[in-house]
């Protein structure tokens, strides 16, 4: 199996800062295959997080193929791209909003 090569250049600052706010987080970004880049506990909630770079142009920032297919086939609930915490939060709120 190959490696993923690389990742976002904000992955490690925003694991970091989602540990800060009491989120649970498991880098899977080594896992490869369109598999999102973090799971992330938060709140009693599960997330698969695709990590994108604010920083890169739009373009680069779209989902890869293997990405979109995985996104696509996953029948166990959403999955999320996510730029920074900020973004997190704000899809968070909105998660807790509909399992109320």
């Amino acid at each position: 199996m190959r490696w993923a090569a690389r990742t976002d250049g904000n992955q490690s600052d925003l694991i970091k800062e989602l540990r800060k706010i009491g989120a649970d987080v498991a880098d899977t970004s080594r896992l490869g295959g369109g598999f999102p880049d973090l799971v992330v506990g938060y709140r009693g909630t599960n997330y698969l997080i695709e990590v994108k770079d604010p920083k890169q142009k739009p373009s680069d920032r779209k989902l890869t193929p293997k990405e979109k297919d995985f996104f696509d086939r996953w029948g166990s609930g959403p999955c999320f791209v996510v730029e920074t915490l900020d973004g997190f939060l704000e899809l968070a709120k909105h998660h807790e909003k509909r399992v109320v």
